[in-house]
């Protein structure tokens, strides 16, 4: 409510926020500020009162980024996996008997090098690592080797073919390719993979005997 103090008026908002105001009586009183101010009223105090103050609207939470992060999460890993599994074929057997290739006489092999490592799943991988060169007048394109494991009586105790791979890097990883996205031109060399996803418990240790028995040329 309003003060009467002398002839000044204190004006206080209504619960509205709209100015509210009275007068002792007479052309104070009048509707109008700016009659008031011309009939020499004045207003000692105004006070706007307590403001409304809407509350912040609130958001709710996204997921999306936590989705995402999963998501990439779960690639990575997926790609990991990936890159050490990357060039592992299907095994299979071919005859002992069967004849190596023709061009396989054109074809170096050297620097054998062994090694083994974990895999993802928990059991146990086998490299064979080396060097192929085509001394050769023909451009290969792809190589399918048969890998014998002889065990100490020198009889075969594992029988296995597959694709040769070529390295393609070594950082961070080593991954592999095959000869048909580097083909070996003559007079060209590379480093090859070999990968086994067991070796018998009867191998006797060394090096198993590595024949090309098919190659393909252009």
């Amino acid at each position: 409510m309003p003060e009467k103090d002398g002839d000044s008026i204190k004006i206080a908002s209504s619960p509205t926020g709209a100015l509210a105001y009275a007068s002792p009586g007479g052309e104070c009183a009048a509707p109008r500020l700016a009659k008031w101010l011309a009939n020499g009223c004045t207003i000692s105090l105004v006070s706007s009162g307590a403001q409304l103050v809407r509350p912040p609207a609130t958001t709710e939470r996204s997921w999306l980024p936590v989705a995402v992060a999963s998501a990439i999460a779960i690639a990575a890993v997926g790609g990991l996996f990936l890159f050490y599994e990357h060039g592992k074929g299907s095994p299979t057997v071919t005859p002992i008997s069967a004849t190596t290739d023709p061009y396989a006489a054109s074809l170096t092999i050297s620097k054998l090098a062994m090694s083994e490592s974990s895999n993802l799943s928990g059991g146990k991988v086998t490299y064979l690592d080396g060097h192929i060169a085509n001394e050769g007048n023909r451009t290969v394109t792809g190589i399918t080797v048969q890998v014998l494991f002889h065990d100490a009586a020198h009889d075969v105790a594992q029988n296995e073919t597959q694709p040769l791979r070529i390295i393609r890097t070594r950082e961070p990883y080593i991954d592999v390719e095959p000869l048909s996205a580097a083909p070996l031109k003559p007079g060209d060399a590379a480093d090859f993979r070999l990968v086994f996803d067991t070796v018998p418990d009867q191998w006797d240790g060394v090096f198993p005997d590595i024949r090309m028995i098919h190659v393909d040329t252009k």
